[in-house]
């Protein structure tokens, strides 16, 4: 497997054009739903989700329960091992919450925090079934408090409605894609909702974008992304691992090795083709190593930094003694990896979310978690106006030429 040599352009480009190439396409699915409504979901349904006609979009909790008592004991209680991980971090973090209560001239003032009311998760499962992204998002949702959740994915098979019954979505949408998040934001089929959240394909990723403010977004979270910086102490067999992983997701998937030794390159090199040749994802594995994939040799660990900070990836993992050293230097990524543990013990439910930001978008905004459902409302009954407010109101008032508000001002 040889490596593309990549500089940070290169990457950063290709990525924006991965993005444009979906655009049209997804204005186009959302103004056709917009305008048809349920005829048209289903119409999308068919045409990209192979749903037969006849067949059900929206799967009740009776029929998750259902499904979940027919599978396996022990994928029961592996999905439920899982479950209780992902919930006791939320938990905690939701714990570093706390309503305000704060003096201000005239009484008091603070803030409340609240759950919005309504959730749409969306767990992709085109290739594989992936239920560890049903976990991440509906057991997220009902720990920050949400009331109404659905889950849409494209192929809801027994494992997949399990995983929503044991997080305790409220139904499922059977349906995927761009199209599926245009139903959970429009109310097609499905109760309207006010936050959509998930991972998926760049066509969903572009749908949350082309709908954000519309509906609330988690982030953009798209085709998965991997920087592994290695130095000559790293093991050539985990670097390629960890490449291999996230490679093996998508064939839009991002791996990336940086590093400022060329040699390193040449044994992860080997071990890639090893690798691969034991894959039963291979031709993913590759598609994604040698499409988009690649490596970027450094000066120095100065120019390490600068290239990550850049490319702002979804997942930073240090097989580097120095990046360990210097994780501070790190200013976006969406989950960052040291040790020995590896990346893939964060997508299997260690407890930290793994849906996480892609695109760049880690430069403003952090993974999923309970915060992504929650609004700090402020509260702000003053019991009195001491004159020194009154007067500052009144000349901010008229500074800003607000005559209304003088007026109101001097009413209170």
């Amino acid at each position: 497997m040889m490596l593309r040599r990549l500089s940070i352009d290169v990457v950063l480009r290709e990525r924006r054009d991965a993005a444009s190439d979906t655009s049209q396409s997804v204005a186009s699915i959302l103004g056709e739903l917009s305008n048809g409504g349920e005829a048209s979901l289903w119409d999308l349904a068919r045409r990209f989700d192979g749903r037969d006609v006849g067949a059900t979009l929206c799967i009740d909790r009776d029929e998750l329960a259902a499904s979940a008592a027919r599978v396996e004991p022990g994928l029961l209680e592996l999905l439920q091992r899982c479950k209780a991980r992902i919930s006791a971090f939320a938990e905690a973090q939701l714990a570093c919450l706390t309503p305000l209560r704060f003096a201000v001239p005239g009484g008091h003032a603070g803030h409340d925090i609240a759950p919005v009311e309504r959730v749409g998760c969306y767990a992709p499962s085109g290739r594989h079934p992936l239920p560890t992204s049903v976990l991440m998002t509906v057991v997220t949702a009902r720990v920050a408090g949400v009331r109404c959740i659905t889950l849409a994915t494209p192929r809801p098979d027994a494992t997949m409605l399990a995983a929503a019954h044991v997080a305790g979505a409220d139904r499922v949408l059977a349906c995927g894609g761009a199209h599926a998040i245009g139903a959970l934001a429009f109310g097609i089929a499905v109760p309207r909702v006010d936050v959509v959240c998930g991972p998926g394909n760049a066509y969903v990723t572009e749908a949350k974008r082309q709908l954000s403010g519309h509906v609330g977004i988690d982030m953009l979270a798209g085709p998965s992304e991997l920087i592994v910086i290695a130095d000559a102490n790293a093991d050539p067999a985990r670097v390629a691992a960890d490449l291999l992983a996230q490679a093996e997701h998508d064939p839009l998937a991002l791996p990336l090795l940086v590093t400022t030794d060329a040699s390193v390159i040449q044994r992860v090199e080997l071990e890639l083709d090893r690798g691969l040749a034991m894959l039963p994802t291979r031709d993913v594995a590759r598609a994604a190593l040698s499409g988009r994939g690649g490596v970027l040799l450094c000066a120095d660990f100065d120019e390490v930094v600068a290239a990550c900070n850049a490319i702002a990836p979804e997942h930073l993992v240090c097989q580097s003694l120095e990046a360990e050293r210097s994780a501070h230097r790190f200013a976006a990524y969406g989950a960052l990896f040291t040790g020995k543990g590896g990346e893939v013990f964060g997508d299997y439910g260690v407890g930290p979310n793994h849906v996480l930001p892609t695109g760049g978008s880690a430069r403003h905004t952090g993974g999923l978690s309970v915060f992504s459902f929650l609004r700090v409302r402020n509260w702000l009954p003053p019991d009195s106006v001491p004159p020194e407010l009154r007067a500052d109101t009144l000349d901010l008032a008229r500074l800003e030429g607000l005559p209304g508000h003088t007026s109101a001002a001097d009413l209170a």
